[in-house]
């Protein structure tokens, strides 16, 4: 009685293949990943270490994020929109003023807090503030009501506070614009990045290692059982 010979496993070993290309592609598109995420913390940790640059200055850098800002703007006696938000679990809103072209995020200021402070009659030296990018809302974003606004639409407070061309960019107040007024609470985001790219680049290049093991023990089964 003879046995039938089965033959070279060709088309599992070109799923294999293909398997394994892109495991290793993933794997590296996760390390570049790493170089790209790494190279974007060391720019906020330089930008925040800087000297804070005039606002005149600021439309001519190449990438302005991150970087630190002297406002020269008289805040107080300027007009503002507000942002409905929550700030370390506490609903409020946000202040958003104009300066020179550019939106200036005040501060927070609590929602059981509904008085605000009568305009000075002299303006305060210059603030700080640190740039960062805002991403345009969501598709259902709800839109702005009676002046408030419920999603940071960069273009639609532009043109409520008289700003020409919307910018990508939103300033952070960094020192209170009323030092007077106890209840805004300049905030600025931390620049909080994920960095998970390591992790992930492992768990790809295992699970190709995984792969040709698999592949490999598959292989020498069916020679085996070729041979016999």
């Amino acid at each position: 009685m003879t046995t039938e010979r089965a033959g070279f496993p060709w088309i599992l070993t070109v799923a294999c293949a293909a398997a394994l290309a892109l495991l290793i592609g993933l794997g590296a598109w996760q390390v570049r990943r790493l170089a790209w995420k790494e190279g974007l913390i060391a720019q906020a940790q330089a930008a925040g270490l800087a000297a804070p640059v005039p606002l005149a200055d600021l439309a001519a850098l190449p990438d302005p994020e991150f970087r630190r800002v002297v406002l020269p703007c008289d805040f107080q006696n300027r007009p503002h929109v507000e942002l409905q938000s929550i700030h370390d679990g506490q609903p409020g809103m946000r202040l958003i003023a104009a300066c020179e072209g550019w939106l200036v995020d005040l501060g927070f200021v609590p929602e059981t807090i509904s008085a605000r402070p009568a305009r000075a009659s002299a303006a305060i030296p210059a603030i700080t503030a640190v740039v960062r990018r805002t991403d345009p809302p969501g598709a259902f974003s709800p839109p702005p009501r009676n002046g408030r606004f419920f999603a940071r639409d960069a273009e639609v407070m532009s043109g409520a506070l008289g700003v020409e061309a919307a910018r990508p960019f939103t300033l952070y107040a960094e020192e209170s614009a009323w030092p007077q007024w106890a209840a805004l609470t300049p905030s600025p985001p931390p620049p909080a990045f994920s960095n998970n790219h390591l992790g992930y680049a492992l768990t790809w290049f295992g699970l190709a290692i995984v792969l040709i093991g698999f592949y490999v023990a598959l292989l020498r089964r069916r020679l085996r059982k070729s041979a016999s």
